[in-house]
């Protein structure tokens, strides 16, 4: 029987995207420079150019990254989700892992709108935040449709709600540092739905 392979160390791309995400959410993406994003990543510096054509792209890559971890969170609660009132209160839950995750100085809020809060006005970044934003409304409003029947405006109307509660609690936690917000905000949830 042949011995196993040991795993592939990651890929300088990687490396580099890992590196730039941990710092990018503890310092902020203006302050954290090329140099800190090799040094950390144990790369050439030729290695970040080889893998992303500017920091503008890395940056696009990592928020690209952030909705991708969020929404594999969402997809693992959606999955043990089995009624309509709980896919919606899976997406409270997918914040709250995210925010439950061992950020190495502390949770600090939503990464991608950490991020956008940076970036200018019409910046492609601040777009692909807006489309993450748009598609946890939409997350949120499916489900709905099933609670509410066949009325798009009262189901776009409480997903707005939903939503806006959602950021809010982020936000919040954010400033504290902790999920408790988040999960106050998915037991608000819960009892807006009830009451509807």
């Amino acid at each position: 029987m042949p011995l196993a392979q040991p795993p592939s160390p990651q890929s300088a791309r990687d490396r580099l995207l890992a590196a730039a995400a941990a710092l990018f959410y503890d310092h902020g993406i203006h302050a954290t420079g090329i140099d800190a994003i090799v040094q950390r990543a144990g790369v050439a510096r030729k290695s970040l150019y080889n893998n992303f054509a500017s920091k503008a792209e890395l940056v696009a890559a990592y928020l690209e990254a952030r909705h991708a971890e969020w929404r594999a969170l969402y997809e693992a609660r959606r999955h043990r989700a089995g009624s309509p009132r709980e896919r919606v209160l899976a997406v409270f839950q997918a914040y709250e892992d995210h925010a439950e995750h061992a950020y190495e100085h502390g949770f600090r809020g939503c990464g991608l709108l950490n991020a956008a809060a940076e970036l200018p006005a019409g910046d492609v970044g601040r777009q692909a935040v807006r489309q993450h934003k748009e598609e946890v409304e939409a997350l949120l409003a499916e489900p709905l449709g099933e609670l509410f029947g066949v009325d798009p405006a009262r189901q776009a109307e409480v997903a707005r709600q939903l939503a806006f509660l959602l950021e809010g609690a982020m936000a919040r936690a954010g400033l504290e540092g902790r999920s408790d917000c988040l999960r106050q905000a998915r037991e608000m949830a819960a009892a807006l739905l009830e009451a509807r």
